[in-house]
């Protein structure tokens, strides 16, 4: 059950008067992440207006030591409205997540680079981070990546056949 619902903070696609809202907690070097986020992309141009999509933030440090960097460079693009481009270049390229990686993608998105930079070297965004990551925890997400279907934790198969029938059937069910 999701404790924490789609609020004003959150990265948000698709339409705000979705029936469907789908969160996702993701991390950007985690590899099945990485195959879930073609899925997801698939998914969402399959159901169109039934869904609107999140993600949160939810890197694991431990095992993958670039994803905490690479989520606040994500903040830091959002900071300048460009979440969903970084978001995107982050998983196209997630086994380049170096800092000058990001600094790069950065200049590639037309980002305010020294701007950018600052704010990655200063941390302005890992509060951020690690509120999404709090949540994910309070919402018993322990592995990435992490889908809830409206307030229902998803854990079928991530495939785009198995969601787009889960969000079909949850928007039948708030019809």
């Amino acid at each position: 059950m999701l404790k924490f619902p789609l609020n004003e903070h959150d990265h948000v696609l698709g339409n705000p008067d979705a029936p469907v809202t789908w969160i996702e907690y993701g991390d950007y070097e985690c590899p099945s992440c990485g195959r879930a986020y073609g899925i997801v992309g698939a998914v969402l141009n399959r159901v169109g207006n039934l869904a609107r999509f999140a993600f949160r933030n939810f890197p694991l440090s431990q095992i993958h030591p670039h994803a905490l960097l690479a989520a606040q460079a994500a903040e830091a693009a959002a900071a300048q409205g460009r979440f969903w481009p970084m978001h995107d270049t982050l998983y196209e390229h997630q086994n380049s997540l170096e800092l000058r990686d990001l600094i790069s993608y950065a200049q590639a998105l037309e980002l305010d680079v020294p701007r950018f930079g600052a704010e990655l070297e200063s941390g302005v965004h890992l509060q951020r981070v690690r509120h999404d990551f709090r949540t994910g925890i309070r919402n018993g997400v322990n592995g990435t990546p992490t889908f809830f279907i409206d307030d229902q934790r998803y854990d079928g198969s991530v495939d785009a056949d198995a969601l787009e029938s889960a969000i079909t059937r949850a928007a039948q069910r708030s019809a």
